[in-house]
This record gives structure tokens, sequence and C-alpha cells, in this order.
């Protein structure tokens, strides 16, 4: 199967974009198991888990013993670990794997939508892509099927319009599955603020709603808008882009995230930092890895290392690992 230009598969990932709630936890690891810390850096789940992941809707998935399962808000079993892969909850339901189909479960672990796809996305806007005999189409809530499978990639629905794709090239359609930017894009990823990255004869550029260009091809990487700006690469630097498409942060980075809380994680020689919205370091690049912020907190890993930085860069939780 070919590697997808829209989104990937239900994956389990530690580093990775994550949404939480501002009562939860956050994942850690202590002598190789995982665990959870409260925003202040308190321990409030003993380390016993092979993996765990960010919360999201009052529930992060965790594995025990090659089965994963999910932890409330108060870092106690919610569901027992059953399934081969376990996502995160989007709009009260999480796409789960049971050996080579996929379903969605409710909080409880009940499955609303019993294993049938041969995959699955999480829910957006009410919509969760799935795939069957090779085809990817669209199911709402209770499972049933709103745009049929017809399509070789199916992104997740954004501001109304999701990508999808036709033959050999990208178009996006309504939430009833009408085509309403006709199929013309290399590739084409979500919206956010207006604006959507796609892809024209290896350039990047961003369309609005209606499909016209707002900002030409010309980067041959970007990223999201977020408040305004957006990540965007050309050759082998990136900077920050406003929504006219110059550079309001230069060019100079190795690699770019688009802003999370008045912060964007970037790389400079081989080593993840923070910046603001002005391109200035508010945290020196120290990290092998970062991730975005949220409630405060970010993740951060030092080798095998995994910790919590807050918007200053002090640690909240010391690495371990």
């Amino acid at each position: 199967m070919k590697a997808s230009k829209l989104f990937p598969l239900l994956t389990v990932v530690v580093l990775g974009a994550w949404s939480v709630n501002a009562a939860a936890l956050f994942p850690v690891v202590v002598d190789g198991r995982w665990g959870f810390i409260s925003k202040a850096g308190k321990l409030v789940t003993n380390p016993q888990f092979t993996h765990a992941e960010a919360f999201a809707e009052e529930r992060a998935a965790v594995e025990l013993n090659k089965r994963w399962g999910y932890v409330d808000d108060a870092g106690k079993i919610a569901v027992n670990p059953q399934f081969d892969k376990a996502g995160p909850f989007r709009s009260g339901l999480a796409a789960v794997q049971l050996g080579h189909i996929f379903g969605f479960v409710n909080a409880d672990g009940k499955y609303v939508v019993n294993p049938q796809f041969d995959a699955a996305k999480d829910f957006a806007e009410n919509r969760a892509a799935v795939k069957l005999n090779k085809e990817w189409g669209f199911i709402d809530k209770t499972g049933k099927i709103v745009i049929n499978p017809q399509f070789g990639e199916a992104g997740d629905f954004s501001e109304g319009l999701a990508a999808v794709e036709v033959g050999k090239t990208y178009a996006y359609v309504d939430t009833d599955g009408k085509i309403v930017i006709n199929p013309q894009f290399d590739e084409a990823r979500a919206f956010s603020e207006g604006l959507a990255p796609v892809k024209q004869n290896k350039n990047w550029g961003f369309i609005d709603k209606t499909g016209k260009l707002v900002i030409n091809p010309q980067f041959d990487e970007v990223g999201a808008f977020v408040k305004g700006l957006a990540p965007a690469r050309m050759a082998k630097r990136w900077g920050y882009i406003d929504t006219t498409g110059h550079f309001a942060v230069n060019p100079q980075f190795d690699e770019a995230a688009s802003f999370a809380e008045g912060l964007a994680r970037v790389q400079l020689a081989k080593r993840w930092g923070y910046v603001d919205k002005t391109g200035v370091f508010s945290i020196n690049p120290q990290f092998d890895e970062a991730m975005d912020f949220q409630h405060g907190l970010a993740q951060v890993r030092t080798g095998r290392m995994v910790g919590y930085v807050d918007t200053d860069g002090k640690y909240v939780w010391n690495l371990t690992k």
C-alpha cells in the first residue's frame, strides 16, 4: 500500500500532535514503564504500562501486555487493554483495531461501530474516514456510511471540507460527499484558518475554500496556518510565512512546526527548541525531539529520556527513561 499523501492511518505514537483538557494528566516514563503526572509534575499513576499516549477527551490510550486500553483522567484503567491498537477519542469515539479490522468504541470501551473496516481515521466534524475494499469513504457517528468508499485517499474534515484523492489528483468534498473543489492537485491537506496547503508541479501553496490559489505554489514544504503564520521551507531552510505568502520569519531552521500556545518547535543544528512569533528563541535548541505545547507543557526527549518543560523552558518533569 502506498504511503498516504494526506494523513497517516491510525497509529500509536508518543511524540506527535495531541490534545488534552485542562485537568488531564501527562504520560511519563520511569525505568522503561509509563505512568502519568499532573501539570505540577506530581506522579499520579505509577509507571506500569509499556506505552502511554496523551489524554484526549478524558481518556488516554495505554499498552499493557501487547494490548491497548484506556485510562481515565484520574489515571485509572477505564477500558481494559484488549485492542491491537487504540486511537485518541474525538467527539466521544475512538478508532480501535482488533486483528486486521477497525471499529469505534465509546469512553466505556463499548463498540458503537463494530469492527468492519480495513482502516479508519479519527472523527472530525462528525465524520470519520474509513477504508473498505481498497477505497476510502466516510461514516457518521452511528457507523452509517454517508459518503461511499470511492477515493484513493481521504483526509479529515476541517472547516466543512475534506481532501480526497480522485484518480491521480486531489480534490475537496463537503460533508455530503459533493466535490466542491475539482481534482487538480498533486497533494492536498486540511484547511486551517480558511487556507489549505496544496501541491502543484512539485511546489506547495495555499488555496481558499473556493479553490482559488491565494498563495502561489513556490515552497518545497509547508505546514498549517495558526494565528496568521505557517511554517514554510525553501531549499533546505524553514521559516514562517504570513497569509500573503511573504516570510515574516526568514528561512533559517532545519525543521519547523506550526505554532501552539504562542510557541513553535524548530530544529537547528540537529537540536530542537522553541521560538516566538518573531522567530526569537524562547527556549534554546537542546532537545533531540520536541512536541507542541499543550496547556502550558511540552514533552521533550534527549536520547531515550523523556521530560516536560514549561513555556520558560524549565523542567516540570526531569528527563527519565
